[in-house]
């Protein structure tokens, strides 16, 4: 039986508690396939969010996976990957 998935309401609770969200950016919108740099997450703030992915979910992203997924949707493609490794 597969575990729990990581899901966009997820990594929207996670990108709110850990590096805020930009007030000119609407996380419940269609954000998808929006580039992190656009939604104003750089790459500390993504840093920041893959540590608490990590630990709410007992997953290990590589650094290079913070660096490589450019949008939430390849984020939650990458450590639903990992989610799925461990099952």
């Amino acid at each position: 039986m597969p575990g729990p998935l990581f899901t966009l309401d997820d990594l929207r609770r996670i990108l709110r508690s850990g590096a805020g969200a930009d007030e000119g950016v609407d996380l419940d919108g269609d954000i998808l396939d929006v580039d992190f740099a656009d939604l104003g997450y750089e790459s500390l703030a993504l840093l920041e969010t893959g540590v608490l992915v990590e630990k709410d979910f007992d997953v290990t992203l590589a650094d290079e996976t913070l660096t490589t997924a450019r949008t939430p949707r390849a984020l939650i493609d990458a450590v639903n990957a990992q989610l799925g490794k461990a099952a």
